[in-house]
């Protein structure tokens, strides 16, 4: 019985796309991955890069991690006035 909560048209589009098709990876006894060739080539992932990695719904996922020097000013033009307790500064 296949579980209810696939997404059907993803799956029939991977099988039709073969250049974009779903591959499988092997998880070596200590717990290793490598990632395909295509893959890591699409996403632009070189060696030493740090991944964020997150389990989501039964599934894990493999984020790239940003650089902190990437993050600055990413929150310049925010409102910060607001109405503060009046037991805080």
């Amino acid at each position: 019985m296949l579980n209810a909560s696939i997404d059907y048209d993803i799956v029939l589009q991977k099988d039709i796309d073969r250049d974009n098709a779903m591959q499988t990876v092997t998880v070596s006894p200590k717990y290793q991955v490598v990632i395909p060739r295509d893959v890591r080539r699409a996403l632009k992932i070189r060696p030493g890069q740090k991944l964020r990695v997150i389990e989501h719904e039964g599934r894990i996922e493999l984020l790239p991690a940003e650089d902190i020097a990437a993050l600055r000013g990413f929150l310049k033009g925010m409102d910060t006035s607001f109405d503060r307790d009046e037991d805080r500064l």
